[in-house]
């Protein structure tokens, strides 16, 4: 326990180091921040810490301190003279549908880039070394795990340079502070997301060779560190951060957030929702947070059987998805090393994969639901709630053939709608159920699909799916972020804010598969 406290500091004090110089806004604007976000100044809470202080914090905090409390101030009006409100991507922008879906892509490349120079110093972004594409909407940063989809498409789009630079920009963010945070924001500085870092590697690996695997080997072994700090100290049953070491001395992986308090992108949804938990305030935001992790934010794979925001119990879980994805990490090390002749760092990372593929199998499998499940390690058994992170094993091959079949069948019987695949069977309201459908696990669905052979119903997918964003552009002018696949004429719902159109890795997605299935009419 000792040995676990003296780890958990000292990473604390690297972690602090690294971000010595770095606020939120909430740090920046106590008492205004509390104000701001708990009234109805903005709808979407995500507004004001994207906003940027047009003068230093601490001038704004005083003034605000000594008028908040005189007859007649106005919030609004206050936050209004001191702050630049931030727009959207497309403010201004103007679709061509007859121009076609194609040339929609094409130009939205271009209405997703930024600068990189353009960073103020009373703002929230985080500077980066190289410019960058934006998934659309109120997500006016690079996000983690969106970019490894959008840069599916602009490998597609031959824009080969800005993958680089995207790539770069993570790379740089490994070094400076030992992992990618969710996004490149100051109030995301306590989380990552999804580790997609190494697939894409891959990526660029197929324009440039395999000597990327060796020119970003630091970076990926940092992003390894990152995931699996103090695994090494871990008795059974025990977990710190995101590693979880099992009942029977196996390491697999959860999500987990730095910080126990409301999100300051979400503050007063999460001061809300926690007034129905049974759970600790500190616990139940740490759970709120950790979904946000994950990208899932949020669905029923998170929470007890009644499917529940207020039951959400992310921290207890080992999410399939993640381990599939940090079995893939290893392997791109485990690669970088053989690329250098290095047999013993080459094998030790290849036996830490072969490791993780024989967990995966041993607790995420269930015959009975004939799916790759998320585990509950608190409570020792699979959880109740079947979604579509099953699909990763066959992405990365992790699935043996009998394995394969069963997951195609499942596919076929409980997620394969007209529009392509729902997330979940649960309809509990939350975004990442049903009946919403998002590009990336389309991609991972049928990707994985073809990987095992099944080529008939991995077409059958895209094809819905193609046809569903082409449906929805050819009437909107928009590509979504997310789509409704049971009521295709119906916008798809839930989550804590409106329907974002952009969208970065809608548009990488549907570009690869009208790319790779020489779809251009269906």
């Amino acid at each position: 326990m000792f040995r676990n406290l003296l780890f958990a500091l000292c990473f604390a004090f690297v972690l602090t180091d690294a971000r010595a110089q770095l606020k939120s806004p909430r740090q920046l604007f106590p008492g205004l921040f509390e104000a701001v976000q708990l009234s109805d100044v903005f709808p979407d809470n995500k507004t004001f810490v994207d906003a940027t202080a047009n003068r230093d914090p601490a001038l704004i905090v005083k003034d605000y301190n000594e008028q908040k409390d005189k007859t007649g101030f106005d919030l609004k009006q206050f936050v209004n003279d001191n702050f630049v409100i931030p727009g959207t991507h497309n403010d201004g922008f103007q679709s061509d549908i007859q121009a076609g879906i194609r040339k929609h892509i094409d130009t939205l490349w271009q209405v997703l880039y930024r600068k990189h120079q353009s960073v103020s110093q009373y703002s929230s972004l985080l500077p980066v070394p190289n410019d960058f594409v934006v998934p659309g909407g109120r997500f006016r940063e690079t996000y983690y795990w969106d970019s490894y989809f959008t840069m599916l498409g602009l490998q597609e789009s031959h824009k080969t340079k800005i993958i680089q630079d995207m790539i770069g920009n993570f790379a740089y963010l490994l070094d400076t502070y030992g992992f990618i945070p969710n996004g490149i924001r100051t109030y995301y500085l306590t989380r990552s997301q999804p580790p997609f870092f190494s697939m894409m590697i891959d990526i660029l690996a197929k324009d440039e060779g395999a000597q990327v695997y060796t020119k970003y080997q630091k970076e990926l072994l940092k992003e390894y560190e990152f995931w699996m700090k103090g695994a090494g100290n871990l008795a059974p049953g025990q977990a710190f951060r995101n590693s979880v070491r099992l009942q029977d001395g196996e390491i697999l992986n959860r999500y987990w957030d730095e910080s126990d308090q409301p999100r300051e992108e979400s503050y007063k949804k999460d001061v809300n929702a926690a007034k129905d938990t049974k759970q600790k305030p500190g616990d139940f935001y740490r759970n709120i947070r950790a979904a946000a992790e994950s990208g899932w934010d949020f669905s029923t794979r998170w929470m007890d059987t009644t499917g529940k925001l207020e039951t959400i119990q992310t921290t207890n879980i080992i999410p399939v998805d993640l381990n599939c994805l940090l079995y893939h990490l290893e392997l791109d090390v485990a690669k970088s090393y053989s690329i250098q002749g290095n047999e013993a760092k080459y094998k030790y990372y290849f036996n830490k994969a072969r490791q993780r593929k024989i967990a995966i199998q041993k607790y995420c499998w269930s015959a009975k639901q004939a799916w790759f499940m998320d585990y509950n390690w608190k409570e020792k058994h699979t959880t109740t709630h079947i979604s579509l992170a099953g699909v990763f094993p066959l992405e990365f091959k992790i699935a043996n053939a009998k394995q394969a079949a069963s997951l195609a069948t499942t596919i076929k019987s409980k997620f394969f709608k007209s529009g392509g695949l729902v997330t979940t069977i649960e309809r509990s309201g939350q975004q990442w159920d049903s009946p919403n459908a998002w590009a990336p696990l389309q991609y991972m669905a049928i990707d994985g699909l073809n990987k095992y052979g099944d080529y008939t119903l991995a077409r059958s997918i895209a094809e819905n799916w193609v046809r569903t964003n082409i449906g929805v552009f050819n009437s909107t002018g928009k590509l979504m972020e997310k789509y409704n696949v049971i009521d295709t004429d119906v916008k798809a719902g839930g989550g804590e804010y409106p329907l974002q159109d952009g969208f970065g890795w809608t548009n990488g997605v549907l570009l690869n598969l009208l790319n790779h299935y020489h779809i251009d009419t269906l």
